[in-house]
């Protein structure tokens, strides 16, 4: 056989591998979303009279209120539920990442359960305690992001104005 031969031959065993290493990631995600589909967090108020379950997607499944609870005063006890319910949500969006994480994190470099606690912070005004073991040493300030220059062809009208003259 020829060089030329071989590299084609090795350069199609290196393809097939590829396409095994996609069918094997396409499994995952079949794995993935059940996992996902399964998800369920369970929040108590700290006095106990409000309990809120959240499910995939941050739906909420279960809302349940104590007997204590009626005697609240509507606006507290409005605050109260609220304040479960989007643990509750913010939990089941957490436990949903980290099984991204698991499942892709690696592969595409991106760190999901990162990016929504960072989002929920944001969100709700609060900042979450990240493990020790995962903080990073703080970084300069890094320069601000330079504007794309314009393209040139008409039809691209993303740089701010399509009125422009010539």
């Amino acid at each position: 056989m020829s060089a030329q031969m071989e590299q084609l031959i090795a350069q199609f065993e290196n393809f097939q591998a590829k396409v095994r290493q996609a069918e094997a990631r396409f499994a995952e995600v079949g794995d993935m979303q059940e996992r996902i589909a399964q998800v369920e967090t369970s929040v108590t108020s700290p006095s106990g009279e409000v309990t809120v379950v959240a499910g995939a997607g941050g739906t909420v499944t279960d809302l349940r209120l104590s007997a204590g609870a009626m005697r609240l005063e509507a606006g507290h006890l409005s605050s109260v539920i609220m304040s479960t319910l989007r643990k509750a949500v913010a939990g089941a969006a957490q436990q949903q990442a980290g099984i991204v994480d698991e499942t892709f994190g690696e592969a595409f470099g991106v760190n999901t359960s990162e990016q929504v606690r960072e989002a929920q912070a944001e969100a709700f005004g609060t900042v979450e305690e990240e493990p020790a073991s995962q903080r990073q040493q703080p970084q300069q300030p890094s320069r601000p992001a330079r504007r794309p220059a314009p393209r040139d062809d008409d039809d691209y009208f993303d740089d701010g104005s399509f009125l422009r003259r010539s």
